[in-house]
């Protein structure tokens, strides 16, 4: 299914910024200071790419197609289990993003640790909930959507990453990831 390989695929673009994260994490860890810019670019990412772009698939498209026909176990695995994680890993982001301002502002440890608390947070939840749509929701979806519902879901997935590339944003976030990844996990 497009839909799925797509955002299987998109996944391991989160991985890979949630290494970022995690050796950023480290060195300040090791000692370093906080390199504010660096992490700015991650919540970009984290807010654009892994929230609106591809949470936006999810909980507009796929997610809606699969409490629409899957019934009250679909609703529960998504209103109570998938979308709660969304919303708290955008709790995490804003957090980081408290403290991070609040160190540039005023560079005190304890700000550190809100950056460190909030990063961390969000690579581990954004880890296990990666694995859970990975092999429990999408395989869930697969096997029990009728094929003219997941086709739907494709034809609708195929006009929203249509409309993001003309908005280039798959060019410019992934090009984001790119330089941190190289700065970040390059040599570890």
């Amino acid at each position: 299914m497009y839909s799925v390989e797509l955002m299987v695929k998109e996944h391991e673009n989160i991985l890979k910024l949630i290494d970022v994260i995690r050796n950023a994490c480290c060195e300040i860890l090791d000692g370093a200071e906080v390199n504010v810019e660096d992490f700015e670019k991650m919540i970009q990412f984290a807010r654009n790419y892994a929230d609106k772009h591809h949470h936006g698939k999810e909980e507009i498209i796929f997610f809606s197609k699969m409490t629409e026909h899957l019934g009250e176990l679909a609703e529960k695995l998504i209103n109570h289990g998938m979308l709660v994680e969304h919303d708290l890993g955008r709790l995490h982001m804003s957090e980081l993003e408290t403290s991070l301002h609040q160190y540039r502002d005023n560079p005190q440890t304890i700000y550190k640790l809100g950056i460190i608390g909030g990063a961390v947070g969000y690579a581990n939840l954004l880890t296990r909930h990666i694995d859970k749509e990975n092999n429990a929701v999408f395989k869930f979806a697969e096997k029990n959507l009728s094929s003219e519902v997941l086709e739907s879901i494709d034809e609708l997935i195929k006009d929203f990453e249509k409309n993001a590339q003309e908005q280039c944003i798959q060019e410019k976030y992934l090009g984001i990831l790119e330089e941190l990844t190289s700065k970040y996990c390059s040599n570890k």
